[in-house]
């Protein structure tokens, strides 16, 4: 089973940040910079939200609100979910079904190390999943599977 310490071994442990009292302009340029999807928002060490292009949607331009003027503390999710870093892919796939989000930052120990997507999270079950069906049709047609010891 992948954990999310592997998965970001093969994607890479990237965690951009940005502080609170940033400007959700500032935010949103970031992630366009990066091409990413959120941002941590971090003061000093403390991880204190996350703040993605979800929470610019709905709480900037459907308010009425200017990104220029708005603090990233207005808008960020506050109840950030985190995931460690030996958890599975599906433990952490499982646990963003049911808090209904999409980025995940993954902590080790109290150290953050990197987010992955559910995109990513997606991919990498796929990958197992193609993988597992190679092995099977390796042993229906009676070839010696390659993890075989």
């Amino acid at each position: 089973m992948t954990t999310v310490r592997q998965l970001l071994d093969q994607k890479g442990t990237s965690i951009w940040s940005i502080h609170p009292d940033a400007t959700v302009f500032d935010a949103i340029a970031k992630m366009a910079e990066k091409d990413i999807g959120s941002l941590v928002v971090m003061e000093g060490e403390e991880l204190v939200g996350i703040i993605t292009e979800r929470h610019y949607a709905r709480n900037v331009v459907l308010k009425g609100k200017t990104s220029p003027t708005t603090p990233v503390r207005d808008i960020m999710e506050r109840h950030v979910v985190i995931a460690q870093s030996g958890q599975s892919v599906d433990e952490c796939m499982a646990v963003m079904s049911e808090e209904r989000v999409r980025h995940l930052p993954v902590f080790d120990g109290k150290k953050p190390i990197g987010i992955v997507s559910i995109g990513d999270l997606v991919k990498s079950i796929i990958g197992d999943q193609k993988f597992a069906i190679v092995q099977l049709e390796q042993y229906i047609h009676g070839e010696r599977a390659i993890v075989d010891g």
